[in-house]
């Protein structure tokens, strides 16, 4: 909000003030002191500062609280406005997707996985099924039988190249035969060993540890979030939302309002100026809390704060203020220090401060008036 300084608004005449009061001393009846009304003098300026849009104040006018009188150049809190808005969306985002967990989808996808992987390694646990290990064992015989007839011949081939009815690339040819039968053979041996031995225990281990990775991920999504992590989130909208006050903040302090009313006393501001962060740049005169300062003598201390008075002004001299002594001072003025007589310590007094309790509207700072501490005497 904008900056508000009071001052008290400097109308006293020191010289009347002391003329008046020794007019009262010397009065015959109702005790009454002379002084001046006074009001409050509040300074208005920006915590932001910048630079002047439009001027609606004008001095001598009246305004009324929440009156609009200066308007400042936003500058570049529009853009950060904006992106402090962005930020505290997407804080909020991710926080609502936190707190939501994963959707309903995603979690059966992570079933799905599961299943997978704990039905290979039942697979792997369980080894080849019977129906495997019959076939193996048919293409081994399958194998045996076609290695037993490449021996038959290569024995053949080798009686009739003895006997030089065949040749030696015949010979040749069926000793090949008979060596590709052995390796068909040993190959069927291998891949029925390997079916009857099982699946290799690392291969196991690996599967089970895959089968239990995926049972934690099931079970982390569905228990959602961890509570620090939404913490953190919360602590990350908090703050998002903070930022975004702050700029709301600045924005506002680029209307400068009026605070009270009253009606505007000074304005040196014209479209354009530079006004700086927290310094005044106008001056309202508060016409709502308004008080007589006056001075009361030595001998009548018997008055004190709360006692209820009358006030007169010239300006209306058929109508009664009411008021209260709201303050006494508590040191004497007017009289030197060092006072050595007693017709000195006569003309010591004390200030005092009178508040108009019921309606000041007539009233004008600087208004002379008058305190009467003691009942009026009307005719």
């Amino acid at each position: 909000m904008p900056i508000v300084t009071r001052i008290v608004v400097p109308v006293i005449i020191f010289a009347g003030l002391i003329a008046a009061l020794i007019v009262s001393q010397q009065q015959n009846g109702p005790l009454r002191v002379s002084g001046f009304v006074e009001a409050d003098q509040i300074r208005v300026g920006s915590r932001v500062g910048g630079r002047v849009a439009r001027v609606f104040a004008q001095e001598g006018l009246p305004v009324k609280v929440g009156d609009l009188l200066l308007q400042l150049e936003p500058f570049d809190l529009a853009a950060q406005r904006q992106f402090a808005d962005a930020e505290r969306s997407a804080a909020e985002q991710a926080l609502q997707q936190l707190v939501a967990g994963l959707r309903p989808e995603e979690i059966a996808q992570q079933q799905a996985a599961l299943d997978q992987l704990t039905a290979r390694f039942d697979e792997l646990k369980n080894g080849s099924r019977k129906e495997e290990l019959e076939t193996a064992q048919a293409r081994l015989r399958q194998a045996q039988a076609q290695l037993a007839l490449a021996d038959h011949d290569y024995q053949r081939a080798q009686e009739l190249e003895t006997s030089k009815q065949i040749s030696g690339a015949q010979l040749d040819q069926a000793t090949r035969a008979l060596r590709d039968a052995e390796g068909g053979r040993d190959v069927r041996v291998a891949e029925l060993a390997l079916l009857q031995a099982g699946t290799r225990s690392e291969v196991l281990a690996a599967a089970k540890a895959a089968v239990q990775s995926a049972e934690a991920a099931l079970s982390l999504a569905k228990q959602g979030s961890r509570i620090e992590v939404i913490a953190q989130a919360r602590a990350r909208l908090a703050a998002s939302t903070a930022n975004l006050a702050r700029v709301d903040a600045q924005i506002a302090e680029l209307r400068i309002v009026a605070p009270v009313n009253g009606f505007i006393e000074t304005v040196n501001l014209q479209p354009g100026d530079l006004v700086a962060a927290n310094a005044p740049v106008l001056s309202i005169i508060d016409t709502t809390h308004l008080w007589v300062r006056a001075y009361l003598p030595e001998n009548q201390l018997r008055f004190q704060p709360g006692n209820e008075v009358e006030v007169t002004v010239d300006s209306f001299p058929a109508h009664v203020f009411r008021g209260t002594l709201t303050f006494l001072s508590q040191q004497a003025e007017f009289t030197p220090g060092n006072v050595q007589t007693p017709e000195e310590r006569s003309k010591q007094v004390f200030r005092i401060k009178v508040t108009v309790t019921d309606d000041s509207s007539r009233l004008r700072p600087g208004m002379a008036a008058d305190v009467w501490l003691e009942p009026r005497i009307t005719k």
